[in-house]
């Protein structure tokens, strides 16, 4: 999407060489012959927004550093380029200072320029995604994160919300990606302990001989390698919350000590001789069924009374299809920032796909699909061609493969792959005998299209197949096409 550029200039050649290459570089462009008028543009209400100014430091009636001066005091929030023939280093610390983002020496090239006006954009969009995820909604302090759209999660943050006004023990049940460490945060932040610790243990990814270590802390010498003293993450979350999630696979030693901080508000450090008092809340979250585990002995039954006092269930995303659209927009304003990528909407047709889709992974699946798409979007808007894997397992939508831009020529074939045999719509399914063909040789034939039809870049073959690179390869390498039809400087991967 193209930005809207200010340039405020008084020389008119120069002004006239900016409007052309910002043009050329894809943006709109306003020009003004100086900074009163300069200002006169930004103030001015009901016209598009200024996405980016580019200004003179010296012009006769306001000059460059007098626009900043008045942008900062009227809260005219725009990024600033400036520019000026006398590039001393005074200068530039004076206008950085300012406000300006970047700095540019008349007369300034075309790479140069294009390059600081891309990071002025990007930083631009991404600190106003910034401000935008770190506003604060007043009705629901600390559950900023959470869509709520669905009365499922309005329930949860209703609970959420009772819980953190005092230190009652949580549990926190889910499917993985259903956002328990999310509602763990908006806990902390809704209670007294708001600014405190966060520390988060996933307990399913500490080594069993060094869970006492990582969680209770150990004494310098306490066993072999233990050549410093470490407090541990119950003395870390001092004072704050202590998350420990996948509470399922702690180790019965270790659930044993736990029950004990619990309980008396102290812990045994390896190898120390006297306890360490500790003061935190505690949230615990599972996506096992812990009652099935104490049955199977694997989960001591009191600690799991002492766990199970505040449960809070969250519902997988599939059950609060409602949330899908505010979840996927956000995910997109987020990485398109990040990215630098100008891209504000997802089609009618491709969240139509999204809403039916079962979404096993929940959030963190749809979140993942979101980045994804943002990485491979081509325009303004991502589509259902940004989305081949979760259209290819919905009923109803069908994967798309956009066709080569016309003004693309064709590639020659080559010569070992037949003409005959990948013109689109032309693979048949039975052989000269008629006989059905198997799928290894539809596969092997829709693979050789491919090939053709994306230059034979990897990347973009196995995008639009809706398949992995290594999937892609290794099926390649199984019927000889790696090598045999592909010259070593057409076959490549786009990624390199």
């Amino acid at each position: 999407m193209p930005a809207l550029i200010l340039v405020a200039d008084d020389d008119p050649v120069q002004r006239r060489l900016l409007e052309a290459q910002i043009r050329r570089f894809g943006h709109d462009v306003v020009v003004v012959e100086g900074g009163e008028a300069a200002l006169a543009r930004l103030r001015q209400q009901g016209a598009p927004r200024i996405d980016l100014l580019l200004l003179d430091l010296v012009m006769p009636d306001r000059d460059g550093m007098g626009v900043l001066d008045a942008m900062r005091r009227e809260g005219l929030d725009c990024p600033v380029i400036v520019q000026t023939a006398h590039g001393s280093i005074d200068t530039v610390i004076s206008a950085m200072r300012a406000g300006a983002a970047d700095f540019v020496v008349k007369p300034v090239g075309p790479e140069r320029l294009l390059v600081s006006i891309r990071n002025a954009l990007r930083r631009e969009a991404l600190e106003g995604e910034i401000r935008t995820s770190s506003r604060v909604t007043p009705m629901r302090p600390g559950f900023r994160d959470l869509a709520l759209a669905s009365p499922l999660m309005e329930r949860v943050a209703r609970l959420g919300e009772r819980a953190a006004k005092s230190g009652i023990p949580v549990l926190l049940e889910g499917e993985p990606g259903t956002g328990k460490e999310v509602v763990a945060r908006a806990i902390q932040a809704a209670s007294d302990r708001r600014g405190k610790p966060f520390v988060t243990v996933n307990c399913g990814a500490i080594p069993p001989d060094l869970v006492e270590s990582v969680l209770f802390g150990h004494e310098k010498g306490a066993f072999t390698g233990a050549t410093e003293k470490h407090p541990g993450k119950f003395v870390d979350a001092h004072g704050g919350t202590l998350f420990l999630d996948e509470i399922g696979e702690l180790p019965l030693d270790a659930q044993v000590k736990l029950l004990r901080a619990l309980q008396e508000g102290e812990v045994d450090p390896v190898g120390s001789r006297r306890p360490v008092k500790v003061d935190f809340r505690l949230i615990s979250a599972t996506n096992a069924d812990l009652l099935d585990l104490v049955r199977q002995g694997r989960f001591r039954e009191d600690l799991y009374y002492r766990l199970n006092v505040f449960p809070i269930a969250l519902p997988p995303l599939r059950q609060r299809r409602e949330e899908i659209p505010v979840l996927a927009q956000r995910f997109l304003a987020r990485f398109a920032a990040e990215e630098g990528r100008r891209i504000d909407t997802i089609s009618a047709d491709a969240m139509a796909c999204l809403m039916r889709y079962e979404w096993p992974g929940n959030v963190r699946q749809l979140e993942n699909a979101i980045f994804r798409a943002v990485v491979l979007a081509d325009g303004s808007e991502l589509t259902m061609a940004e989305f081949p894997q979760i259209a290819a397992l919905t009923d109803g939508f069908d994967v798309i493969v956009p066709p080569l831009p016309a003004m693309r020529a064709p590639l020659a074939t080559p010569p070992s792959i037949e003409p005959e045999r990948i013109e689109p719509g032309m693979i048949s399914l039975v052989d000269e005998r008629g006989d059905l063909r198997t799928l290894t040789q539809l596969e092997e034939d829709a693979i050789r299209f491919a090939l053709s039809f994306c230059r034979g870049q990897i990347s973009d073959m196995a995008r639009k197949l809706g398949i992995g690179r290594s999937t892609l390869y290794r099926r390649m390498k199984d019927l000889g096409l790696a090598e045999a039809d592909a010259p070593s400087n057409t076959l490549r991967d786009e990624a390199a």
